[in-house]
């Protein structure tokens, strides 16, 4: 026979009476001892429990948001170095020659 919660004691306060049972570890505490966490009443240990689960479950898109990452990734380095080779290209031809490294600015004169 279970006894009523009237009866029945906070789990970590021993000398106060309990006002809730929580529903996943099953155990009576008081007042201080609960808080309404999405619609039930649950002790912080149990809270933080859920919590962790919920941090590690892995989402359904994040392999395909990392595999987008990747790819835009590549996508964009790709339209930098694109950029950077048609700057090259309209560089004067004298720039590619070596003419331009003969002048006197660059001997020190």
């Amino acid at each position: 026979m279970t006894a009523s919660i009237e009866r029945k004691k906070c789990f970590h306060h021993p000398g106060r009476e309990a006002v809730a049972r929580c529903p996943e570890c099953v155990r009576f505490y008081c007042r201080e001892c609960v808080t309404e966490h999405e619609g039930r009443v649950l002790c912080a240990t149990c809270i933080a429990a859920v919590s962790e689960k919920r941090e590690r479950r892995p989402s359904p898109f994040g392999a395909v948001a990392r595999m987008l990452q990747v790819f835009l990734s590549i996508l964009l380095l790709w339209g930098l170095f694109y950029m950077l080779g048609e700057g090259l290209l309209t560089l004067p031809s004298s720039f590619h020659e070596g003419t331009l490294w003969q002048t006197d600015v660059w001997e020190g004169r």
